[in-house]
């Protein structure tokens, strides 16, 4: 996609500009499964790293089968995100209030509570 969004690109014209102007939706003439597979406009940034980073930006690259560095560092900020999800829900749930504990009757209750719900003619 990428390439076919820089053979569009005419010279001095930024790719996001470009990218604004490639079809979407109906206007693609894509099956719908290809639709899903359309990238959303990314930014550019450039980031300068000292020597030993770069090189073990590369190595990992190379090793873990990613097509360019970008992909590895968007990797890294996606895990990052999940992280610090993970993180707040753990956190939301240290600070919530102690429920009763989960025992041997607990469940006995959810499953009378199902078998009840299963039962035919009850309701309906």
């Amino acid at each position: 996609m990428a390439r076919l969004l820089e053979a569009r690109r005419p010279p001095g014209k930024p790719r996001a500009a470009v990218a604004a102007t490639w079809p979407v939706g109906e206007e693609t003439g894509l099956p719908k499964f290809a639709k899903a597979l359309i990238l959303p406009i990314m930014s550019t940034m450039n980031i300068s790293l000292p020597e030993g980073l770069k090189s073990f930006v590369d190595e990992q690259v190379s090793q873990r089968g990613y097509g360019t560095s970008s992909e590895y560092v968007r990797e890294l900020i996606r895990k990052d995100q999940d992280r610090q999800r993970l993180r707040s829900f753990l956190l939301a749930g240290a600070e919530s209030p102690l429920t009763p504990p989960i025992d041997a009757a607990y469940f006995e209750g959810l499953r009378d509570r199902i078998r009840k719900a299963a039962k035919p003619g009850d309701g309906e």
